[in-house]
């Protein structure tokens, strides 16, 4: 009986062992892969009917809809600095629209290229109006580039 539950310990253990070795290298594939940059996107609310969308947010232009199962997401910014996601925040707020930022990792260098000029423009002015259209132009790279 002892001699059983020693060799069962010492199984696990080279199991282990074992397994570090073999998958080690795979793990790190496996991050290299899903390596990409992280996008800050403003989403304004989950829908699950598409005509309160449009009722709801009549006053914003530019929005990206996405449909996942049975919902309709709404995006209405997308950054990858903590600094512009701030102030596209209080822009919103002060419309009395809330948004939330989700975290997403998306891996298009071109698209990763332009959001950061946007966001370089973005922190250069206090504008309102002039963020916004930088925005609008980042939601239509967004579709252009990445959704296709």
């Amino acid at each position: 009986m002892k001699k059983n539950i020693i060799l069962g310990i010492i199984f696990i253990i080279f199991g282990f062992i074992l397994g570090e070795l073999i998958f080690e290298d795979k793990i790190e594939l496996i991050k290299k892969i899903k390596k990409g940059d992280t996008y800050y996107f403003l989403q304004e609310g989950v829908y699950k009917d598409y005509n309160n969308i449009q009722n709801n947010l009549n006053e914003i232009s530019k929005k990206i809809i996405e449909r996942k199962k049975d919902k309709y997401y709404v995006y209405v910014g997308i950054t990858k600095d903590q600094d512009v996601l701030e102030k596209l925040k209080k822009i919103y707020n002060k419309k009395n629209i809330v948004v939330y930022p989700k975290e997403v990792i998306l891996s298009s260098r071109e698209f990763s290229t332009n959001v950061d000029q946007f966001d370089f423009l973005i922190k250069q002015t206090n504008d309102n109006d002039q963020i916004l259209t930088i925005e609008e132009v980042v939601l239509s790279n967004y579709e252009e580039i990445v959704k296709k």
